[in-house]
């Protein structure tokens, strides 16, 4: 049983069914990010393709959201502890870093787009004319407070916005069917810049880190079975159905921005819930994951100082807006650290899964060579693979690096227990 007293477990009282993780993780998928997703793909890809992508790119995601999920599940420990246990104490220290580097990147940008979305907003629903920096400043600490209350209020507000996203996203797509029919659209002949390699590519690059990170919420659920249940509804079902909803309404009303498109399909005020709500829990998730990360690195800091202090940081790098210039660094960050998948789940899964739990970060090791030096190499592919050289397997580099980081790690640790250990 969890010991309350041990800061890695997790109290039995706050396990909760599995529908309502999967509902937070379902939240994220009304995010702008995923809308606008749907709107890049049309707009450079053929109807077939763009359909092919989004069936192959969710099926992808829900193997790695599921594995990951589950995972969680069964240990009951966040993404960064069980970098930990792959990795190392010290070995995680830098792959956690770039974690939260990237998150707290991600948390800056996402409230540009809000405030800049809700500008446009009431400037064309209301004709009031407001400056961005009082919304930054305002959303960030909305999305800082909801996150100081932990998972409960992240669940909670999740729980009672989707079946209004829900409502909103089944309006698009009827007001875009009044307007098109479906076999129209399914007919439309369209130039294909963008091939259907890339096309996955961009479902599952939009989407991977939250697979990766998925443990920190499904560690919360009372059923076994939770993370394969949460990544399918997440990923299978509603990224799939937003994403299409998103594509077939630009199409209809041949729009390429999505503020644009919600104004042309009379939303109207109904744009301010996925614009408000399905930022707010993005974010709040963002912020969460990136309190956990530094938390694994750094145990002994003050958890609610340190997510003052880490929203401060995203609040105000959207304030000033730097991270305009920031986005290319994620993306970098984003090819770094996806690999770490591939070791975690060949680690948890088939090497060595009774390490996967509370009792092993007492005595955990301090570096793993094998799981470094695979993770060096998933990535160096992943950043080189397009820029210094061009082979893949798949046609999606996230994939291809996963897999080979997999593939190479098996390897080190069959060879290294092949050996006999010397004892310093």
């Amino acid at each position: 049983m969890p010991n309350g007293n041990d800061p890695h477990t997790i109290n039995p009282k706050e396990l909760v069914a599995w529908p309502r993780i999967a509902a937070i993780a379902a939240m994220l998928s009304f995010s702008l990010p995923t809308f606008i997703t749907g709107l890049e793909i049309h707009q450079s890809s053929s109807v077939s393709n763009t359909l092919w992508a989004l069936v192959i790119g969710s099926v992808i995601l829900t193997i790695i959201g599921g594995a990951m999920g589950t995972i969680g599940v069964k240990s009951r420990l966040s993404s960064y502890l069980l970098v930990k246990i792959a990795f190392g104490n010290a070995g995680a220290g830098i792959v956690n870093i770039a974690f939260a580097l990237s998150l707290i990147g991600w948390f800056g940008v996402n409230i540009d787009l809000f405030s800049n979305a809700v500008v446009r907003l009431l400037s064309a629903e209301f004709n009031i004319i407001v400056p961005e920096w009082p919304i930054d400043i305002a959303a960030g600490c909305a999305m800082l407070i909801t996150t100081l209350y932990g998972f409960k209020a992240i669940n909670v507000l999740a729980s009672i916005m989707i079946p209004i996203l829900a409502a909103v996203t089944g309006m698009m797509l009827f007001g875009a069917l009044d307007t098109m029919p479906l076999v129209d659209f399914i007919n439309l002949e369209k130039s294909a810049q963008l091939s259907l390699e890339d096309g996955v590519a961009a479902i599952v690059g939009s989407v991977i880190i939250g697979a990766i990170i998925l443990p920190d919420i499904t560690r919360f659920s009372k059923q076994k079975s939770g993370g394969v249940y949460t990544s399918f509804i997440a990923y299978m079902v509603i990224e799939l159905l937003v994403i299409f909803v998103a594509v077939f309404a630009a199409a209809a009303m041949q729009e390429t921005e999505i503020l644009s498109l919600m104004l042309a399909l009379n939303l109207g005020f109904s744009a301010f819930f996925i614009v408000i709500a399905g930022s707010w829990i993005l974010n709040s998730l963002n912020l969460y994951s990136t309190a956990l990360s530094v938390e694994a690195t750094f145990p002994h800091w003050h958890k609610k100082w340190g997510i003052v202090l880490l929203g401060v940081v995203g609040i105000g790098a959207a304030f000033i807006n730097i991270l305009d210039m920031f986005i290319s660094f994620l993306a970098f960050l984003s090819d770094i650290f996806v690999p770490v998948a591939g070791v975690i789940i060949v680690d948890a899964i088939f090497i060595k899964p009774h390490a996967y739990n509370a009792k092993t970060l007492i005595n955990n090791s301090n570096f793993s060579m094998p799981a470094f030096t695979a993770w060096f190499v998933g990535a160096a592919y992943a950043v080189g693979n397009g820029p210094v050289f061009n082979v893949s397997i798949s046609g999606i580099t996230v994939i291809d690096a996963i897999i080979l980081t997999a593939i190479i790690y098996s390897l080190f640790v069959k060879a290294a227990s092949a050996k006999p250990v010397i004892q310093q």
